[in-house]
Parts: structure tokens; sequence; C-alpha cells
């Protein structure tokens, strides 16, 4: 990345992007030609669509918990439903973000993304917290040990809040990167974990004896000068598969 930025640095004798912080950003030339390429690539999927018989790639982006709810029957209702061919990338929200950002990401499923621009809410994810089967609720004033993703996390902000909210003290048990990783930390008995699944994942149970967490509100979102019917072909599915009543969800 850093080669393709001196690149274009060397070829516009401007300086594109600038040290902020421990990351970067764009300087106000990056800015100008950042808009001028996602123009570039607007006008060249548009004239790819107006070709006969000619199809789009669209990247579709999405977290490990939308993943798991919704790609099976997503990616059926989604195949020739258009002209555009789908491919998929399971990442984080953070990542995803950034994704759409670059143009790397044509579509992202984002949890409580409302402040995404473009972002189209389709539905909410219900919640449910689990833990190992011999794992037993803290007598207080223990706090309750919660495996979450490391931060950013939506997931980890509803469950600590949902805690909070009901005057539950609580502790990070243990933290990890991937679904996998929570999934693990959870069956060695660390803690509870608030997760968005079908059903419970082998030697998972539901636990009743927290207070029942709020729905999060999930969104696609485009990347800038997206198709405006091609968002609305993935919302359309997305809506669809949520409101099938086999995945136990709210709209």
């Amino acid at each position: 990345m850093s080669q393709h930025v001196r690149r274009l640095e060397a070829a516009t004798g401007l300086r594109l992007v600038e040290r902020h912080g421990r990351g970067s950003r764009f300087t106000g030339d990056g800015e100008r030609l950042l808009a001028s390429a996602r123009r570039i690539l607007s006008a060249h999927d548009e004239a790819l669509r107006d070709l006969a018989g000619a199809h789009l790639e669209i990247t579709l982006g999405s977290t490990e918990h939308a993943a798991a709810r919704l790609l099976p029957s997503l990616s059926a209702s989604l195949e020739g439903a258009g002209s555009e061919t789908f491919r998929y990338r399971i990442d984080r929200g953070a990542r995803l973000r950034e994704g759409l950002a670059s143009g790397q990401v044509d579509l992202a499923l984002l949890l409580n993304a409302a402040d995404q621009p473009g972002a189209v809410p389709v539905g909410a994810l219900e919640l449910s917290w689990y833990a190992a089967e011999s794992w037993r609720l803290p007598v207080a004033p223990d706090p309750v040990p919660v495996v979450a993703f490391d931060n950013p996390c939506e997931l980890r902000k509803r469950a600590l809040q949902t805690l909070a909210d009901h005057g539950l003290p609580a502790t990070i048990g243990a933290e990890a990167t991937q679904l996998a990783g929570v999934q693990a930390a959870v069956s060695a008995g660390l803690g509870v974990a608030l997760m968005a699944l079908e059903e419970p994942p082998p030697g998972l149970v539901v636990v009743h004896d927290l207070p029942a967490p709020e729905p999060l509100m999930l969104y696609v979102c485009p990347r800038a000068g997206l198709a405006d019917d091609v968002v609305r072909l993935a919302a359309d599915a997305v809506a669809a598969v949520l409101a099938e009543p086999r995945l136990a969800l709210t709209s």
C-alpha cells in the first residue's frame, strides 16, 4: 500500500498522505484524489452495467456473527438475482469500514452502523448469552466474567452495557480476535459471551440467568459511488433472509 501511495505522489507531485498519531490520514490533496478515484470507479461500474451481458463482481463483507447467521441463505438468494457476481469477505467491523473507505469492499453487513454514509437498515440480530455447561453465575458482589472480542466491538459494548444497566458488575475474563477464539474461551469456562447464533455450539448452553440484551440493528453499507440498484438488491435480500422465521430474528 505504501508503495502505491509513493507512486501516486511521484506521479502527481503532491503529498497525499501524512502521519497522524500512530496512523495516517489523507491530506487535502489526497482527499481530492480519493474523490476523483471514486468517480472513476463509479463510471467504470456504470459502463460495465450498460454493456449487454456484462457482469460486475461485488465484494460483500460481513462480520463473523452476521456471516454465521446469514450467508448460507443470503448467498443463495443473491445468486442469479441480478447481473452481479458476488464474492464474500469475512472480517472485523473496523476492517470492513476501512475496506469501504478504500474501495476494496463494495458492500458490508455491519452492526449499529447508522453513522456509515449510505447505510440501509435491514433488520436486527437477536442476541443471547452463552456459557460452558458447567459455568455458574458468580455470587454478588463478584463480577460476571465476560468473554468478548477485543475493541472496537459492538457485541462487547452491548454485553457490558446490558450488565451495567441492571447493576451487575462485570469484568473481561478473556478476549479474542475471532469468533472461534471467543467460543473456545467460553468452552474453557472463562466466562459468558454475548453472541448472535442460530443454535448453541457444541458444549455451550444458553444462559437465562442474565438480563436479556436488546438486539443489534444490522445495516447494509455501500462504498461511495456504488450503484443504487446494487445496494437495494443486497438490502432486499438481507431483509428477506432476516424475515425468515427459522432465524428467530426481529425486524
